[in-house]
């Protein structure tokens, strides 16, 4: 699949004998926030770290600009698409701030000092996401939703074009989760973010892509997809799809299982 920017062509992968995913098709458009829905084990992380590099599809092809992500020298993925994954840990003593200067690793040759550049691009990062006065404080002092942050910030310090996110919004309390997603999706990169909540998806995604067993049941724009007929199918739960605000987005309310 030729192109700019991030594309998965039928991507499949097997593991332990077991279909994982199959045939996904996925093509943000640039600067497009695109979410990834599906129940528990429908392949949302996978196909995350599919389009990161850090899993080899059994089929199919990821690209950058065209090319195979398995074409390409790592620093050189590295640099384009920034990865925050569910949660992150460190036993190490590090502040904030070095937290995000780990972002800056693609852009530096081994063992070298971090420039003039690099800190300028940490210094950023930190102010885009509201911890400039974080900066010095230890690492294990911070809240779940402050850690999300910061692990949102050692990505921007990356300066990527494409930002996958995996479930970001998990442990958090609804002020976070939506402050999260407004940060997010307010930025000027093309983001892929695998969600549980349907309604912050219809909130803030431009396009949705609905997994079930591994393969794409819909996508399209959140209220084309958003029905409650696919709630039905996919989730296996009655719901109420409405719409609200000026942009008519899908809001869902869920009346009970089915069965």
């Amino acid at each position: 699949m030729s192109g700019a920017g991030l594309r998965a062509d039928r991507v499949g992968r097997r593991a332990d004998g077991r279909l994982i995913l199959d045939g996904v098709v996925l093509a943000p458009e640039t600067g497009s926030t695109v979410g990834v829905l599906g129940p528990n084990g429908s392949g949302k992380s996978t196909l995350l770290r599919l389009l990161a590099g850090l899993l080899t599809p059994t089929a199919g092809v990821v690209t950058l600009d065209g090319t195979p992500l398995g074409d390409l020298p790592r620093r050189t993925v590295a640099r384009r698409l920034a990865v925050v994954e569910q949660q992150a840990d460190t036993q190490v003593e590090l502040t904030v701030a070095d937290v995000v200067r780990l972002g800056r690793v693609p852009h530096r040759r081994a063992w070298t000092a971090g420039s003039a550049d690099d800190e300028r691009a940490v210094r950023e990062a930190l102010g885009r996401t509201g911890l400039a006065d974080r900066a010095e404080q230890p690492w294990h002092t911070l809240s779940g939703g402050e850690r999300q942050r910061v692990q949102i910030a050692r990505a921007l310090a990356q300066e990527p074009r494409e930002l996958l996110l995996d479930e970001p919004t998990n442990h958090l309390d609804i002020h976070h989760q939506l402050d999260l997603l407004a940060l997010v999706t307010g930025l000027p990169v093309t983001t892929v973010v695998a969600l549980h909540d349907l309604n912050l998806a219809a909130m803030y995604c431009d396009e949705l892509v609905v997994l079930s067993a591994g393969r794409v049941v819909a996508g399209g724009a959140p209220g084309d997809v958003l029905t409650e007929e696919l709630i039905a199918e996919v989730y296996g739960v009655r719901a109420a799809v409405s719409r609200e605000g000026p942009e008519q987005r899908p809001h869902v309310r869920f009346l009970g299982t089915l069965g």
